[in-house]
């Protein structure tokens, strides 16, 4: 994954690729809960439509985390990644994947060992999973704060 687009100036699209629409489900605020994280997060497009934003403050023990994550559609992969920065120097990539009522989420390049995989009530108001690594993992739920309706 290229890590910009340097190489497509002068070639950028006017319009973000439809891939996009995939993370429509989780715009809002969102409450979350897990065994080893809680707190809040915010999904919403910025203004173009070319990039979804997920800021971040959630409580890990005593460590307050907050940041801030920017999903694109990546031209290189043909895939959703993002770049992920906070108050403690995480400065990490993910490729995500939203498909119907299932939310994948690898950290680094989609097959990684570290991963994501959950998934979306019927009114895809919450939705359930467990973040897995070599040798761990932890379960978490997220709930909308304000209902979406269909």
């Amino acid at each position: 994954m290229a890590n910009d687009n340097n190489h497509f100036a002068g070639r950028i699209s006017s319009h973000p690729s439809d891939s996009l629409n995939q993370l429509d489900p989780l715009v809002g605020k969102w409450k979350v809960n897990g065994s080893f994280v809680e707190g809040l997060v915010a999904f919403a497009w910025m203004e173009g439509g070319f990039f979804m934003i997920q800021h971040v403050e959630l409580h890990r023990g005593d460590a307050t985390i907050k940041g801030v994550e920017y999903i694109r559609f990546d031209e290189d992969t043909k895939s959703l990644k993002s770049h992920y920065m906070d108050n403690l120097g995480s400065n990490f990539t993910y490729t995500w994947s939203v498909e119907g009522r299932a939310i994948r989420i690898w950290f680094g390049d989609q097959g990684s060992e570290n991963f994501f995989v959950g998934t979306f009530d019927e009114d895809m108001n919450s939705f359930s999973g467990r973040w897995q690594w070599p040798g761990g993992g932890y379960e978490a739920t997220m709930t909308r704060m304000v209902p979406r309706e269909l």
